[in-house]
């Protein structure tokens, strides 16, 4: 039975505002065959759950999170949902799932729920995440998106962005939406929902992002263009570019400060580092406080061989960045190159 699932099983978050069709993208999912075998968790936000009797699947491993939203009041009771999963599985009590994937409410935070997996003790040694996947609501995101923040923080946090309702939306109304998400978002691949998104979750899930890179190594052609101001609600982006090579201890110290410090502000932090003494660029990934394992990538993605790290941040100036960064350079830590700022703003 061990090896009939993996050490490290990859759990995919699945969000996305109220009515942006989180369960109508699932239920479409689950009749792939490569999520056959997936277990899934369902957090509604009501008295009665409705949304996995709309998934027309019932078996050992759907799971219905009911007391609260993910992000706050069931983070317990998710860690339990998840632990339980393991167990059942261990034994052979339900059968050999290889994925989880858990459907958020419409309210939740992400970050909450990524957290819950590298800080539970048993979880963190068994399960993974595998990436946030946000639905948009093409008819209404702007309305959306401009009137509640939480739509901006799953947006923000996305590491893939599916449109919903693009086959009812009018006329240049996904052109628009996507340029809207671009300038919170401006790295996660955005697809429709008609698109095959299992593919995408199976590149994230196996380490096959490259293959969904640009040859800049964003997902986006460029991540990097001037846009004009602030959204609503002081979220931004912006990209840190070093012209040379980076020390990784000095640049694990001056990050490590960083996000302890404004960790709840930095929705999003995603570069590749030209790193002193290696011949290929590093990867890093990190949402708010959680900072994902690096990974050495085999091969430049392009010929720019700059160092860039695309910020999300909520109420922060870049300013503030830069300054932490010159605060990093004055520690004496020679190598690192100097820097520029490219604000990305709508």
């Amino acid at each position: 039975m061990a090896d009939a699932f993996p050490a490290f099983t990859p759990v995919t978050l699945l969000t996305g505002f109220l009515g942006s069709g989180k369960t109508t993208l699932l239920r479409r999912l689950l009749t792939d065959p490569a999520l056959s075998n997936a277990a899934v968790l369902i957090n509604e936000f009501g008295e009665v759950g409705l949304d996995h009797h709309l998934l027309e699947r019932i078996d050992e491993n759907m799971v219905l999170l009911q007391s609260g939203c993910l992000c706050c009041t069931v983070r317990g009771e998710l860690a339990d949902a998840i632990r339980d999963l393991h167990s059942k599985r261990e034994r052979g009590i339900v059968p050999p799932f290889d994925r989880i994937i858990i459907e958020s409410t419409g309210l939740a935070d992400p970050f909450p729920v990524l957290s819950t997996l590298k800080a539970d003790p048993v979880l963190r040694h068994h399960f993974r995440s595998s990436g946030v996947i946000a639905t948009v609501d093409t008819v209404n995101a702007g309305r959306q998106l401009a009137a509640y923040r939480e739509p901006m923080r799953q947006v923000a946090v996305a590491d893939l962005l599916v449109l919903t309702k693009a086959d009812i939306a009018e006329t240049g109304q996904v052109a628009r939406v996507t340029a809207m998400i671009r300038q919170i978002n401006p790295d996660a691949p955005i697809v429709l929902s008609s698109d095959d998104v299992v593919s995408l979750m199976e590149d994230m899930t196996t380490g096959r992002a490259e293959a969904m890179q640009s040859p800049g190594g964003f997902y986006c052609d460029d991540p990097g263009p001037v846009l004009a101001s602030e959204h609503s609600g002081g979220i931004r982006s912006f990209v840190l570019v070093s012209e040379g090579r980076v020390d990784w201890t000095a640049f694990g110290i001056w990050l490590t400060m960083l996000l302890n410090r404004h960790g709840d502000r930095i929705l999003r932090v995603k570069g590749i580092l030209n790193i002193e003494g290696e011949d290929f660029p590093v990867a890093i990934h990190g949402v708010q406080h959680l900072v994902h394992t690096p990974v050495h990538m085999q091969s430049w993605p392009g010929g720019d061989r700059r160092s860039r790290i695309v910020f999300i941040v909520d109420g922060i100036a870049p300013a503030a960045i830069e300054r932490s960064f010159d605060a990093f350079n004055g520690l004496g830590v020679a190598k690192v190159a100097p820097k520029r700022i490219e604000e990305l703003q709508p």
